[in-house]
């Protein structure tokens, strides 16, 4: 069943399945993006860091907190139009090969655009490891389809 702008409440709350994030998506995910800091591929000299041991770029959290939230059934593939923005990140504890990611999010905010057709969704993520230990923070706008008028929608 689709899910329009008029039927997401602020409050309403969601819980993302699990993923154990392997040092293979890892790997390639900094590989493609092109992140080169030994931190992230050499295991010897992040052991000489405060982390003790290779960790993930932070920036590679987002992606599974996107990924994650399409799973979770949330959003609606017929009515989602959009990644408006995503704001206030915090990444504030690191990612481990073989940590257990989870989001747990909720509606903030939710306003009407120009287009009568069209409405825009806030929500608030928070990203934790197996130990339930914050480690991204998030709040991020998507652009949603309007209820349809006559039986149809526009784009």
């Amino acid at each position: 069943m689709s899910r329009y702008w008029e039927d997401y409440e602020a409050g309403e709350e969601f819980v993302t399945p699990g993923r154990t994030i392997g040092e293979g998506a890892i790997n390639i995910i900094a590989g493609l993006a092109g992140f080169t800091l030994p931190l992230f591929w050499d295991e010897e000299e992040a052991k000489k860091t405060a982390f003790g041991t290779r960790i993930a770029p932070g920036r590679i959290i987002l992606l599974f907190m996107g990924g994650l939230e399409e799973q979770c059934g949330f959003w609606d593939e017929e009515t989602m139009v959009a990644l408006v923005g995503i704001d206030k990140v915090r990444i504030t504890s690191p990612v481990r090969a073989g940590d257990t990611l989870k989001v747990y999010g909720e509606v903030i905010e939710k306003r009407e655009t120009k287009n009568p057709n069209r409405g825009i969704v806030v929500h608030r993520s928070v990203c934790k490891n197996q130990k339930e230990e914050a480690v991204a923070e998030t709040e991020t706008t998507h652009l949603v389809k309007r209820k349809p008028e006559g039986g149809y929608a526009k784009t």
